[in-house]
């Protein structure tokens, strides 16, 4: 066994399926050939092998679709490179709408193709049926067209990226089992496999689970959290009829759940159905665990569960009500909880990388996957922001297996399900729940849900039930959060903020770690409150963060709760070895209160043990004092844009200091809000949201932050010369914010910015600002290359497409709300 397999590697890929060959073969074509990939079965033997092939292009997001127009680049020239046949044609896709709902998501999604140079069509009736002549129209309110879209054949695509990087001299075994990754010192430094049942062990460097559904027991019996669950996925595939053009479009009814491609002169018909089958089922010792030597599997066929299915298919493709069944398929996929796959180091385990939980869309995501997980091997950092696969994203609890299950019904479905904003998950709910929860649902609280924390996003009066009513326009609770809104403007509103990432930083060298960290100085006077971001050495920005100087060796860093288990990872992998410092997680032991408004100082005046005036307690510090019957950390800052404070109470003293402040606020007007109301006063305020205005595509330059980098501080930090060098070249795209005529569609995200007739920049966040009476949205604008200032900029007239209409937009540097934040310092 020892002379078949080398004992170490520089990098060992678990799992032999289309992305771990992808990630195989890009490793190769950069020149790191010293891999081992080694698969337990054969190639593509997990779900590979019986995936529909679909290779779609446009995805939710900017990145993920670039991702996606990379895989399609990448088969269409793959055969030709490697002499394998891969089965890659170019047909196109065809998107249908039963409905003006489904209609504006479409039209919505063709305006974001526009902005990735994706050729997109909108499709009347009659339009579609030319180019799907068996669908049925007569119902269909219209359509998208995407001729870059094709098909592949998945299992000669897998084989042709094998060959590729077998040529290049990795290697490749199949029926190698592993039975666990090897550990020390919290590093994954090899597997340890088996091959004709003698186990073998292979050092490395780096090892990547690519291991599909089997990925979350692999990685968690290190202590990983791989955040997934198998669910059954049904699809038919017909008799052969008579007369079906290979050339049809793939044929996407997310109204029926459906999805249709000709094979080989018969249609394959699959489903995403709204109640999904998780897989395996539950053991009674609530386990469920996939068997051993589960292997080019097939699943029972549950012909009630298809039953329906086959009903809405048949109503858009009359032809298969005529057409024999030669197959009837259920096989498990792999599925996430936010239905968006895993990439990218694990926090918990240094040197393990992750690439599984494809939801569904492995194929098309297999090219694109693969070179970005290559990438960060061999250059330290992915190619691109991948924040919305980044598995830092997920929490630690995610990994539970009930968890799983439970959500596991919905994920599949939401695939095909309406894509509305502000949607909020039904299943797997009250994970995290603040402690004050009861007390904000008695008086009304929505809930949403962000990293598994239940947060009120509006709030109901007596006789309305907190519910949302979903569409692309004006939702029900926009009145409502507008009512919180101007509250804020005009009184005094109360924010639950409790689910804000937390980490106490501290010790005698704590000052030193994170003025490296910071871009900002936090070498300042105790009681000072800092805003600073994180640069990487690209100068890009990989956190948007506040630090409190608690003490001379203790520091408050606050974030968001989306980004807690990121922040921390990144935080503590720069803390060095030799460092007398120690960082810690404190979210759960610190509620957050945050009392905001022109009235929130007398509201408070009357409840503290301190004054409160700009004399004593100027914008940007923090004390602590007496409040209720409790000690609590106030610190003015705001994220709203007015006057107000942030609370930090111990958990358990919470509860009673929110009595207090709810009992004194009736004479001020004091108004629960909730967060829909703190997103567009922000926007209001222009102030950024990490993930959507700033990440690491973005450097402080290119968003207008600037005024957060202390560029000489003594030993200057992390990014410097990067952002240097930006400095005397010009940043490439500015941020900029945008006002539409208040009667206009509201704007989301990834609306198309235009400008002289071509395509300029991208909104990349959007909401209704109440004080102001329009629509809003930031968006970065290229500045050709550097060309243009801050006049020429605003000198130019703009447009921001929604739904394929462009809409004149007014574009503003300066924020359209208190532009000289009058108010935050009153």
């Amino acid at each position: 066994m020892g002379q078949d397999l080398p004992g170490s590697a520089r990098v060992v890929i678990v799992g032999g399926g289309i992305v771990g060959c992808s990630i195989a073969y890009h490793l190769a074509r950069r020149g790191v050939t010293d891999v081992v990939l080694l698969e337990r079965a054969e190639l593509t033997s997990g779900t590979t092998w019986h995936a529909a092939g679909l290779v779609g292009q446009l995805r939710a997001t900017h990145n993920l679709t670039r991702l996606a127009q990379y895989t399609s680049e990448l088969f269409a020239s793959l055969e030709a490179e490697t002499g394998q046949a891969t089965g890659f044609r170019q047909t196109g896709s065809v998107s249908v709408a039963a409905g003006p709902e489904r209609f504006e998501e479409l039209k919505r999604q063709a305006s974001m193709a526009r902005v990735f140079g994706l050729q997109v069509e909108l499709l009347d009736a009659r339009g579609i049926a030319e180019l799907v002549p068996l669908a049925r129209v007569d119902d269909l309110v219209g359509g998208v067209f995407l001729p870059g879209d094709g098909v592949t054949n998945p299992v000669d695509t897998t084989r042709a990226l094998a060959r590729g990087a077998r040529a290049a001299g990795v290697v490749i075994r199949e029926h190698t089992p592993v039975s666990r990754i090897l550990v020390e010192g919290g590093r994954a430094v090899g597997v340890e496999c088996s091959m004709g049942g003698e186990p073998h062990r292979i050092r490395c460097d780096v090892v990547v689970n690519a291991a599909g559904m089997w990925s979350r027991e692999l990685g968690g019996a290190v202590g990983a959290t791989v955040p997934l669950h198998a669910a059954e996925h049904y699809y038919v595939v017909t008799e052969p009829i008579e007369g079906l053009s290979p050339r049809m479009p793939v044929l996407r009814d997310q109204d029926g759940h459906a999805y249709v491609k000709p094979e080989a002169g018969k249609l394959l018909v699959g489903w995403f159905e709204p109640v999904a089958k998780p897989w395996p089922p539950r053991h009674q010792s609530g386990r469920s665990v996939i068997p051993e030597d589960f292997s080019f599997g097939r699943l029972p066929i549950d012909f009630d569960h298809l039953e329906p299915m086959m009903e809405s298919a048949t109503h858009r493709v009359p032809a298969l009500a005529q057409a024999g069944i030669q197959l009837f398929f259920n096989g498990p996929e792999s599925f996430t909880p936010d239905d968006r796959y895993l990439l990218g180091e694990s926090p918990e385990v240094a040197g393990l990388f992750l690439a599984c939980g494809f939801n569904s869309i492995g194929i098309q995501s297999s090219g694109g996957a693969g070179k970005v997980v290559a990438d960060w091997i061999i250059d330290g950092h992915p190619p691109m922001d991948v924040w919305d696969v980044d598995v830092r994203r997920m929490m630690p609890f995610q990994r539970n297996a009930s968890y799983l299950r439970d959500r596991t019904v919905e994920t599949l479905g939401l695939l095909y399900a309406m894509h509305w904003p502000y949607r909020q998950p039904e299943t797997a709910r009250g994970v995290r729940r603040s402690v004050l929860h009861d007390r904000l649902a008695s008086r009304g609280a929505c809930f949403g849900v962000v990293a598994g924390w239940e947060r009120p996003n509006w709030y109901a009066p007596a006789e309305t039930v907190p519910e949302y009513q979903y569409s692309f326009g004006r939702q029900n609770w926009l009145p409502l959060s507008g009512e919180e809104h101007r509250a804020v403007r005009e009184g005094v509103g109360l924010f639950d903020l409790s689910s804000f990432g937390k980490f106490l930083v501290q010790g005698p060298d704590a000052e030193r770690v994170l003025n490296r960290v910071c871009a900002n100085e936090v070498a300042v006077p105790v009681g000072s409150i800092v805003y600073t971001q994180w640069l990487n050495d690209r100068g890009t920005i990989e956190a948007d963060v506040t630090v409190t100087r608690e003490a001379e060796d203790r520091f408050l860093v606050v974030t968001a709760a989306a980004t807690q288990t990121r922040d921390l990872a990144w935080l503590t992998a720069h803390v060095p070895s030799e460092a007398r410092c120690i960082v810690t997680d404190v979210t759960s032991g610190l509620a957050v209160l945050s009392v905001m408004g022109p009235r929130s100082r007398e509201l408070l005046a009357g409840l503290v043990d301190v004054d409160l005036d700009n004399e004593h307690f100027p914008f940007g510090t923090s004390r602590v004092l007496d409040l209720g019957y409790a000690r609590a950390r106030a610190n003015r800052i705001t994220y709203v844009g007015e006057l107000g404070w942030e609370l930090y109470v111990p958990t358990e003293f919470a509860a009673g200091v929110f009595d207090t402040i709810e009992d004194a606020g009736g004479p001020f007007g004091l108004r629960l809000c909730g967060y829909h109301a703190l997103d567009s006063l922000r926007m209001e305020k222009g102030y950024r949201s990490w993930g959507h205005d700033v990440s690491t595509d973005e450097t402080p330059l290119e968003a207008g932050l600037g005024f957060a980098v202390a560029w000489d501080k003594p030993g200057g930090f992390i990014g410097r010369e990067a952002l240097l060098t930006q400095r005397e070249s010009g940043p490439p795209q500015r941020l900029m914010q945008f006002r539409l005529p208040d009667d206009s569609p509201l704007i989301y995200h990834n609306e198309p910015i235009w400008s002289d007739g071509r395509i300029v920049g991208r909104i990349t966040s959007g909401a209704y600002g109440h004080t102001i009476g329009a629509p809003l949205g930031l968006g970065y604008v290229s500045t050709e290359h550097g060309r243009l200032d801050g006049p020429a900029l605003l000198a130019r007239e703009y447009e921001v497409e929604v739904a394929c209409e462009r809409i004149p937009a007014t574009a503003s540097i300066r924020p359209l709300y208190d532009p000289s934040s009058s108010r935050v310092k009153s």
